[in-house]
């Protein structure tokens, strides 16, 4: 990702610097921060952009509920713009899946199947956690993570599917499955410079923003 996001830097012109430094390391300013690591490096990440007042486009998954709160708490004071994905397709899929689900509501039955390589390390993807919870805003179902043995499916329930293989880059599908009809809502990634393109049109988009935690949604379609 780092390569992909140099290249995609140097073809718009962008003066760009690569540094192994650690976040306590680096004393250099920049106009926006973007994270493309893991979450371990939130704390550092923090604590440069707090003090530096460097607005932040965070684009690692993997988060527990106790890092979203710092994260929450870092945008009191800075602009962050945070997403489970940052592919423009996956962002407009994200809205298509809510006003599918407004539209289908109870009559649907909703599965979220997600496939990424065999290196990827947290489960479900945040993607597919984005899917959810755009198909889950309204209906309140209860939320499974894959079946096993004798599991009658819940009228009420919205199951997610994980596969880990090879070297598929992101693939992510919303079924929504009626009586004598199925809708499916699918995304795949190709390259990893997807992303790459998302954060830096989301950094451009942040630079003017007051503090304050957006989404790529608020990127694309407004605050």
């Amino acid at each position: 990702m780092g390569e992909v996001l140099y290249n995609e830097l140097i073809a718009a012109n962008h003066s760009v610097r690569i540094q192994s430094k650690f976040m306590d390391q680096i004393e250099e300013a920049f106009d926006v921060l973007i994270d493309f690591s893991h979450p371990d490096n939130l704390e550092g990440m923090i604590g440069y952009c707090r003090t530096s007042k460097t607005p932040a486009v965070i684009a690692t998954t993997g988060y527990s509920d106790e890092q979203f709160q710092q994260m929450k708490k870092l945008s009191e004071e800075i602009p962050v713009l945070y997403s489970g994905n940052y592919s423009l397709g996956v962002v407009l899929m994200e809205r298509l899946v809510r006003e599918a689900a407004k539209v289908l509501g109870e009559g649907f039955d909703i599965e979220v199947i997600e496939k990424h390589h065999h290196h990827k390390i947290d489960a479900p993807s945040g993607t597919a956690k984005m899917m959810v919870e755009a198909a889950n805003e309204q209906l309140g179902y209860k939320v499974i993570y894959g079946r096993a043995g004798m599991c009658k499916r819940d009228t009420k329930e919205i199951a997610v599917h994980t596969v880990r293989g090879g070297s598929i880059v992101g693939e992510h599908e919303v079924l929504f499955a009626g009586v004598d009809e199925v809708l499916s809502i699918k995304h795949e990634a190709l390259s990893k410079q997807i992303f790459a393109k998302g954060a830096l049109k989301g950094a451009k988009w942040l630079l003017d923003k007051e503090a304050g935690l957006y989404n790529m949604e608020d990127v694309l379609f407004g605050s």
